[in-house]
């Protein structure tokens, strides 16, 4: 079981009883593990980023936690960051992804980039697409203070985005 992929013996009773495989700056993580694998590009990453994780060669699995998930992703998220000023310090909390790009089906990623018209080069394979796209939704525009605005406007007429498509509102029901 140490390629990551399972048996079938270890998905009929769970990862209940099964903990992280990590070992962290030299003591054994005790949090219980998810389903998340350290694959091959997991461990590159760790060893890119100089994070002081390794596996525990006598762990049966290569489940880690999700603590240790999210370290990964973060660090992950932060290696690709351009580090063009200073004064964006308090970002760094925000680089972590609220979506995991990586658990969507490659359809779904496929019809975002579609939707989205997002330029990639053919031939590009999960990851590569998740990334793409996760690149491309970070660099969306937001206005905070119309969406806001909007928000509490919603709010305050118990109205929804849908009624104001269908030409209707909260006034004439």
């Amino acid at each position: 079981m140490n390629n990551g992929f399972s048996t079938g013996e270890e998905d009929s009773r769970g990862n209940s009883d099964q903990i992280c495989c990590l070992v962290d700056d030299g003591d054994r993580c005790r949090r219980p593990a998810g389903n998340a694998s350290y694959s091959k590009r997991v461990q590159k990453t760790v060893a890119q980023r100089r994070l002081k994780l390794n596996i525990d060669h006598q762990a049966r699995h290569t489940y880690i936690c999700d603590y240790h998930k999210n370290m990964i992703q973060c660090a992950r998220t932060k290696q690709r960051r351009p580090k063009d000023s200073e004064d964006d310090s308090n970002e760094a909390e925000m680089d972590c992804p609220e979506i995991d790009w990586y658990q969507l089906q490659v359809n779904t990623l496929r019809r975002y980039k579609r939707h989205y018209k997002v330029p990639t080069r053919p031939g590009l394979n999960k990851a590569q697409l998740a990334d793409a796209i996760q690149k491309h939704f970070k660099s969306l525009p937001v206005n905070e203070k119309e969406i806001m605005t909007y928000f509490i406007y919603m709010v305050k007429t118990n109205g929804n985005k849908l009624d104001q498509k269908n030409g209707m509102n909260s006034d004439s029901l």
